[in-house]
């Protein structure tokens, strides 16, 4: 699959689940949006950008800290359906057609850059990252989230529907790419004109009482596609096994998947920080993956 039909393929997919997506009640990507927000430090003022949004979990930790004491209109929404917040610009990155893979923003607009657990289903992560950091004014901070690690559970889980997923692209997955290690996506933000690179590491747990819980939860995120692909009989099939998996674990019907998170981020290089500022996040951002941001 070329990067252009890949890239539609995604925006689809997330078209089809945007009803499900972040709302299978689960603490996944609010802890991770938490912990980006938390690593990027914005202060009240400053213009922030959320690209790929979702259904706005940073936008609204964004808007919360840039325009303190101000109402937002409701969380957990898409971002087409919501109200922009004050001082922050919500973008959708590839979206409806999967061909716009960088936001339609002026270059130098904005004091912190946020994106959570999207640069990696775009087809150049690089020249992806390289606008985004052309969009950070003097002293401004950039922050992005990706997987990291898996707990040994979530692996196995992951494997009982990996048969039905797309194929992977060896530059946004595997040990080659930016995203393999803290190294990896160090480089790519020095690459992409970021300074003061870093990268944090947290775990994300999540908890599920029965293997229903498990079955909702990866039918509202990009797992969907293997769902979606999966014939009738493998159904049962795959849901008996990951129900042994999660039995097995040691806390029968209560299983936690441990997820790794890690964010990095920096500063644009050619630019000095000014006095005041945050100091630039960075990680990983995961599930019972790590995660970076």
């Amino acid at each position: 699959m070329d990067f252009s039909s890949r890239t539609a393929a995604v925006a689809a997919l997330f078209d089809r689940i945007a009803d499900q997506y972040d709302n299978a009640g689960f603490p996944f990507f609010g802890p991770i949006a938490r912990h980006l927000v938390d690593a990027l430090r914005p202060l009240p003022g400053e213009a922030a950008a959320d690209l790929g949004c979702g259904r706005g979990e940073v936008t609204s930790l964004l808007a919360d800290a840039v325009t303190p004491g101000q109402r937002h209109g409701p969380r957990h929404q898409p971002c087409d359906g919501a109200a922009r917040p004050r001082g922050v610009d919500r973008h959708r990155c590839p979206r409806r057609g999967g061909r716009r893979v960088g936001p339609a923003l002026p270059p130098g607009s904005f004091d912190v850059v946020a994106s959570s657990l999207v640069l990696f289903f775009l087809p150049d992560p690089p020249g992806a990252l390289g606008r985004w950091v052309g969009l950070l004014r003097p002293g401004g901070r950039i922050g992005v989230t990706t997987f990291g690690a898996q707990s040994d559970l979530w692996q196995r889980l992951d494997g009982l529907l990996r048969p039905w997923m797309p194929p992977q692209d060896p530059r946004t997955a595997g040990p080659d790419s930016p995203f393999a290690s803290d190294a990896g996506m160090e480089a790519t933000l020095a690459a992409a004109g970021a300074r003061d690179a870093v990268t944090q590491t947290f775990r994300v747990q999540v908890r599920f009482r029965r293997v229903e819980d498990w079955v909702r939860f990866t039918r509202s995120v990009g797992q969907r596609a293997a769902w979606d692909s999966m014939p009738e009989e493998e159904v049962e099939r795959v849901t008996s096994a990951a129900a042994h998996l999660l039995g097995r674990s040691g806390r029968r019907m209560r299983c936690g998947r441990t997820c790794a998170s890690r964010s990095a981020g920096g500063r644009p290089a050619q630019q000095q920080a000014l006095p005041g500022r945050g100091r630039p996040g960075s990680g990983r951002n995961g599930w019972g993956q790590g995660l970076r941001h």
